[in-house]
């Protein structure tokens, strides 16, 4: 459901760019409001045979592909593919900037879950520091670090929670329709991560608020991410912005 919610609000843009770096993969595109670079968390594909079944198909040739043709491999089942088709719809989104703010997603629940109870779906550079302030925090993770909470015990904790953040590699991996059944009615849900679409339609699947990010210096942005960059070195060199957006804002 999410996935066609958010194809069906892309706008049309030509693709110049894709690139596929470590662990970020940015596709740039020109729309009608200029040049612009979304961005993904690269997944790959471990257990498959890239000789019989490479990750990308077509790699190579990609800028060939229409941008909803690029946008359609979300629905791959490569898991890279999908990487690129969720760059390509956050490249192709219409802009966000009337309704958001600078504000990074571990500032956002700090400042709205202090003795609350929180689930983060995913595990965050953050955690420890969310659990100082938090009244119980609640870590789920597919791959379980230390206090890590296995995924599948999400039906028993998300409906506890008064605050949940889910990672948008969850539209990824395809667990975010399932998850967000979970959540308390009335219960504050943020989506986040540099994989985030920055969409108001996403708000129609229950979110509350979405958190991540935008490129500023796309040249820069793509020269990092072929270079290995991370979001956080990407931010800290000023080549991008975090940004929350609220529903009703």
């Amino acid at each position: 459901m999410i996935i066609e919610k958010l194809l069906k609000s892309i706008q049309p843009g030509k693709i110049l760019q894709v690139q596929v770096g470590m662990s970020r993969t940015a596709v740039v595109a020109e729309t009608e409001e200029g040049i612009t670079c979304g961005l993904a968390a690269t997944f790959n594909n471990p257990h498959e045979d890239h000789r019989v079944h490479p990750s990308v198909a077509k790699a190579g040739q990609l800028l060939e592909m229409s941008s909803m043709d690029l946008a359609s491999l979300i629905n791959s089942s490569s898991l890279t593919e999908v990487t690129i088709g969720l760059a390509t719809i956050n490249a192709l989104l219409p802009g966000v900037v009337h309704f958001s703010r600078q504000l990074n997603g571990h500032d956002y629940l700090l400042e709205h879950g202090r003795n609350k109870n929180i689930a983060m779906i995913g595990h965050f550079p953050f955690t420890d520091l969310l659990r100082s302030a938090a009244k119980n925090l609640w870590t789920l993770e597919l791959s379980p670090k230390p206090g890590d909470i296995p995924a599948d015990k999400a039906p028993e904790y998300l409906p506890k929670a008064d605050i949940v953040a889910i990672t948008a590699t969850t539209i990824i991996n395809r667990t975010f329709d399932n998850l967000i059944t979970y959540c308390r009615p009335g219960s504050t849900v943020i989506m986040l991560g540099p994989s985030t679409p920055l969409s108001p339609v996403l708000f129609q699947t229950g979110l509350s608020a979405l958190s991540g990010t935008r490129v500023l210096d796309v040249e820069r942005t793509i020269t990092g991410i072929a270079q290995g960059s991370s979001t956080h070195q990407l931010k800290e060199r000023g080549m991008l912005e975090y940004i929350t957006a609220t529903v009703g804002k």
